[in-house]
């Protein structure tokens, strides 16, 4: 049986994307060996997968809260421009449309707000059930 730090290589590499041949040949490791230590470890495999892909989501993307501030910015930046502009110029239509998709953005970045109630066990399901109906007919 190979060493842990062996198999915690395999997590790594099986996380990155890379295919048994490879991780195979790199480890030094039979792929029917990997093939079995996948289905072992396939949590762990999932959870570094979501960490790098939250860690690239971070660096490129943004956090979630920091869209949301990157794009107020942006809409206080062009309110204050159309304050000062009058609207018989075609460059304001421009203006108005950037600040109609930024209001779009900022909505379906925040949706609705929804606080959390302690209930038994009972009324939980069921309000789990009406969730699922209302989705249903949407």
């Amino acid at each position: 049986m190979k060493d842990q730090e062996t198999k915690e290589r395999f997590i790594e590499l099986r996380a990155r994307g890379w295919s048994f041949d490879r991780i195979a040949k790199e480890l030094k490791v039979s792929k029917q060996t990997l093939i079995g230590w996948s289905k072992e470890l396939a949590i762990e495999i999932a959870n570094l997968k979501a960490i790098e892909l939250e860690a690239l989501r971070e660096k490129f993307f943004l956090l979630k809260e920091q869209r949301i501030e990157l794009f107020g910015e942006r809409l206080k930046a062009i309110r204050e421009e159309l304050d000062g502009r009058d609207f018989k110029d075609m460059a304001t239509e421009r203006l108005i449309e950037l600040l109609l998709k930024l209001y779009a953005n900022i909505g379906s970045d925040t949706g609705e707000v929804f606080f959390q109630q302690e209930t038994d066990g009972l009324e939980a399901a069921l309000m789990d059930n009406l969730r699922t109906v209302k989705t249903w007919k949407a």
